[in-house]
């Protein structure tokens, strides 16, 4: 009897690999002749909490502004699903533009803007909404950060923690891909605080979003990441990459472990 192959309908179906929603493979970052960080290579998984933490003065804000594209690497590649972000042309650039919200560090809201301007303005900038439509969407933004109502009030008439909402509502409005903190909690009581940590697990959660967050704050780390990068400020390089309560537990370097064991008073 001869044997022949299976039809191809009774094959098992081939998947793709997941492409992760952002690469970096050798990552160095310079100003000047000064190395910041070198040999940086890591993956973010799409829809993971992704928390870049390192003590002052160790390059974490610097990787944010390499990872939306504020700064080009001195060497290495930064891939955003699956296409080269720093080094692409203008139309990849834009269409990963498109698709990331930021959240500064103070929020940077336009004073001279209502809240609900301030919120507006990436959707007049990128999409073709008519300012009926707009203003629908600004308000749904507002509500999910618990700022109904508030579309009339200016950034000097509301507190800190609800101007760093209000930036949020901004970073959303476009219902980006990937969400990018700069030490969210700077500023913020801890009530606050807590309650913009619970909007980040709250969006993860409902939209499926990828965020990485540029913090120091241990209660922060502990509580929302599924994983965490140490970059080690004497090192200059990454030196731990994983969930963070592991990481505490099971420290790869004494850097690693004074981080994650210290009291989180007066740390910046």
């Amino acid at each position: 009897m001869t044997v022949t192959n299976a039809s191809p309908s009774h094959e098992a179906p081939t998947t793709r690999p997941v492409v992760p929603a952002i690469e970096v493979r050798g990552l160095t970052m310079m100003y000047g002749e000064r190395v910041v960080m070198h040999d940086l290579t890591f993956n973010v998984a799409r829809g993971e909490v992704f928390v870049l933490m390192g003590g002052s003065g160790s390059g974490k804000s610097t990787l944010l502004k390499h990872l939306i594209g504020l700064k080009t690497p001195a060497k290495g590649q930064i891939l955003f699903d699956g296409a080269d972000f720093a080094l692409g042309d203008d139309v990849v650039r834009k269409r990963a533009l498109r698709r990331m919200g930021v959240l500064y560090q103070n929020g940077a809201l336009w004073s001279g803007l209502t809240l609900a301007e301030n919120v507006a303005l990436p959707l007049e900038e990128f999409t073709d909404l008519d300012a009926d439509t707009i203003a629908e969407v600004v308000s749904l933004k507002l509500a999910l950060v618990g700022l109904r109502g508030f579309e009339a009030f200016y950034p000097s008439a509301i507190s800190g923690g609800m101007r760093k909402r209000a930036a949020l509502a901004r970073a959303i409005a476009l219902d980006p891909d990937v969400l990018f903190f700069d030490e969210p909690s700077s500023g913020l009581d801890p009530i606050s605080a807590s309650r913009l940590d619970d909007l980040i697990l709250e969006l993860k959660a409902s939209f499926g979003t990828t965020i990485v967050v540029v913090t120091h704050d241990l209660d922060s780390i502990f509580r929302i990441a599924d994983r965490a990068l140490f970059l080690d400020i004497e090192e200059k390089t990454m030196t731990a990459l994983g969930p963070p309560k592991e990481l505490r537990d099971n420290p790869p370097t004494p850097h690693v472990h004074q981080f994650l064991t210290r009291s989180s008073e007066g740390v910046s």
